[in-house]
């Protein structure tokens, strides 16, 4: 770090590259002493950077709320702010075989066809991966095609397969890959091609919890011996500050620009959409300046 100049570290998911980048011009236009370091992983890889690896960040950003509770909290974290949601897509370019007949009803049949190849991230490090495994179980549900989770877990191996949903974009827009399981506002920001899924399956609405919560798969946690599982739920993105960040005042700075009305026009022309208010669980453990900007969550505190 250079002398006089302060850092602030983030540690955030792939899905949140373009908005938290945007927000940071800002945030460093508006303090001209700091300087933002951010790094992006699958939101679960980036949890074990905290609390396996010994590493400090001051900003923690999660595409998946229950990150925070089951990896940092309470140990490395005393508060989660659940501030953004989003959806499951299939996304395409002009390259991708049958696109021109790709639909939300017959994509199962188009990628069950051996000589078409999709691509999802690695469960166990992006949250975006196991919303992908819940995905295709509540489809083989919805449109009735017995088998149909399993065979498309199986196709490929694990060819197409990487750490988080973002590393997969170079396959999909080189041709190496026809389809891509990804979040709506990754397709947003990146131009690409994408068809809606049905709701009961795209994990979007909070009013199908019940629906979702038939989803559950297995994957390892850290070591491949230590497995757990995880239950479909509505998309929920959350931030958090470690109890051993290097600026937690910086840090409580930038989020609270993240939820003001700047913080809230980048992430909506980012297709993300909101969680207005934004809902703190431990809301009594907020940095002042945050406590005014959220909610208290009514299950968890």
């Amino acid at each position: 770090m250079l002398k006089g100049r302060r850092d602030v570290v983030i540690f955030h998911a792939g899905s949140l590259s373009v908005p938290f980048s945007r927000i940071s011009r800002v945030f460093e236009d508006r303090h001209p002493e700091v300087k933002v370091q951010a790094e992006s992983a699958g939101s679960r890889e980036s949890a074990r950077k905290v609390s396996e690896q010994g590493r400090r960040c001051d900003v923690f950003g999660s595409a998946d709320y229950q990150v925070v509770r089951e990896l940092l909290h309470p140990g490395f974290a005393d508060f989660n702010i659940l501030f953004a949601t989003n959806e499951m897509v299939i996304a395409f370019t002009d390259k991708s075989r049958a696109a021109d007949r790709l639909d939300s009803d017959n994509w199962p049949q188009i990628l069950l066809d051996e000589s078409r190849t999709f691509g999802r991230s690695d469960p166990s490090h992006d949250p975006c991966g196991y919303r992908t495994l819940m995905t295709l179980q509540l489809a083989e549900d919805y449109y009735r095609v017995p088998g149909l989770a399993a065979r498309l877990e199986q196709k490929h191996g694990r060819e197409f397969i990487r750490p988080k949903e973002t590393d997969l974009l170079g396959l999909l827009q080189a041709g190496d890959i026809d389809y891509l399981f990804i979040y709506k506002s990754v397709t947003v920001q990146h131009g690409l091609r994408y068809i809606e899924l049905p709701d009961e399956i795209n994990l979007k609405r909070f009013d199908l919890t019940e629906r979702y919560r038939k989803a559950r798969v297995r994957i390892t946690a850290g070591r491949p011996d230590r497995l757990v599982e995880l239950t479909g739920e509505p998309i929920a993105y959350s931030v958090t500050i470690p109890k051993n960040a290097p600026s937690p005042d910086l840090a409580a700075d930038w989020i609270a620009l993240l939820l003001s009305p700047v913080g809230r026009a980048v992430l909506e022309e980012c297709g993300q959409p909101l969680i207005q208010p934004p809902v703190a669980e431990g809301h009594g453990r907020l940095p002042a300046v945050l406590a005014p900007l959220c909610a208290e969550s009514v299950t968890r505190s």
